[in-house]
């Protein structure tokens, strides 16, 4: 990241500037410590990532710094420099909004100490052309061109990632129109000349016949799985709409009653198919196992994600409960890959509980 190499840069000349006072006979104790600090909360933020993103950090950070600017009694560059960088993290991992605030409240806390914070610590400074200049308008400057920058590579990576998304979906139907009108219809021509040939053969090669004529159905029932997986099962339409479509289609006329309600909000294609498949299995496994009377499918939009449970009434979890069947396992990688969280539970009154909860922004991830 081009900013965090700036950012540390600046830090460590802050530094070195404290360091070359030092060595020049200057026995400030604000300098030694400024020295000492600059260099190893540097080392700690280039080392550790996480604490570049934690806003108590953040503020300390800069409320240290501050403290040795007032403590000090005067504006030297080191104390400057490195408390304009104490901007840089929170304008860089905030949104343009916050960014904002962030630098005008940056900008009056930096205003006040340095009208109080001169020669005499706690005497009024009179405003100057320089005050109003380096000490006002430079750190609003600073915030604001960081946040925008910062805003507009996010917007580049979000345009990027959507454009890679929409040649990942036009290439997965072109796979599946190639496949149907190629490969199913060859191995469909293939299943009716085998089964043509049964009756015309001997009794010694008929089950041969009859077992490749069961394996090439069975290889046909396959590749429209197949084709199915590869195809947008929304085909334009929005998460709850599909889902309400698929439950129409799934209800069996003598079966529990199933209902969907509430909306999705806009998310990406790839994702809103994850979470629409992951709905259908989760029905699938209560029509098949749950011995339910009603299943209810529920679409809550939260803080820009979503969240989507589907409970039955049936006979809940099973004391054998395996973890890793095949349609748990398909459910969890699908989760994993968009980075949701799904939890299956026994439900409040009996029954069972799928709960799938979609971040903000869900990804997809290999």
């Amino acid at each position: 990241m081009p900013w965090l190499v700036l950012f540390i840069a600046v830090r460590l000349m802050a530094s070195g500037i404290a360091t070359a006072l030092l060595a020049f006979g200057s026995a400030d104790v604000a300098l030694i410590v400024l020295s000492a600090y600059g260099a190893g909360s540097t080392v700690l933020i280039a080392l550790w990532p996480r604490i570049r993103r934690e806003p108590v950090a953040w503020v300390f950070d800069s409320l240290f710094v501050l403290v040795l600017v007032y403590a000090s009694g005067d504006w030297r560059s080191p104390f400057y420099l490195l408390w304009l960088t104490t901007l840089a993290l929170p304008a860089v991992q905030l949104r343009l909004r916050y960014t904002v605030w962030l630098g005008l409240g940056a900008t009056l806390v930096y205003l006040v100490v340095a009208i109080i914070g001169g020669p005499a610590p706690g005497t009024v400074r009179p405003l100057t052309s320089e005050t109003l200049v380096v000490h006002l308008a430079l750190p609003a400057l600073l915030v604001f061109g960081l946040g925008y920058a910062a805003d507009a590579i996010r917007r580049l990576q979000f345009e990027r990632t959507r454009r890679e998304r929409l040649a990942i979906e036009a290439e997965r139907r072109r796979i599946a129109w190639e496949l149907h009108d190629s490969a199913k219809q060859r191995l469909h021509a293939a299943h009716l000349l085998v089964s043509s040939l049964q009756d015309r053969v001997g009794h010694d090669v008929e089950p041969a016949v009859q077992r490749a004529s069961i394996e090439l159905q069975s290889a046909a029932a396959d590749m429209d799985t197949s084709l199915a997986e590869l195809r947008s099962p929304l085909e334009g339409r929005p998460l709850h709409i599909a889902l309400a479509e698929r439950a129409r289609t799934m209800a069996p006329d003598d079966g529990p009653s199933i209902s969907v309600r509430g909306t999705a909000p806009d998310m990406s294609p790839l994702v809103a198919a994850h979470v629409y498949r992951i709905g259908c299995e989760a029905l699938t496994n209560a029509l098949r196992h749950a011995e339910a009377t009603a299943i209810d499918v529920t679409l809550e939009p939260r803080g820009g994600g979503l969240r989507m449970a589907i409970a039955d009434d049936g006979r809940g979890l099973p004391t054998g409960r395996r973890p890793h069947a095949t349609g748990i396992l398909a459910m969890q990688g699908r989760a994993a890959s968009i980075g949701a969280e799904l939890t299956i539970s026994a439900r409040d009154g009996g029954g069972t509980r799928v709960l799938v909860d979609v971040p903000t922004n869900g990804e997809v991830h290999p």
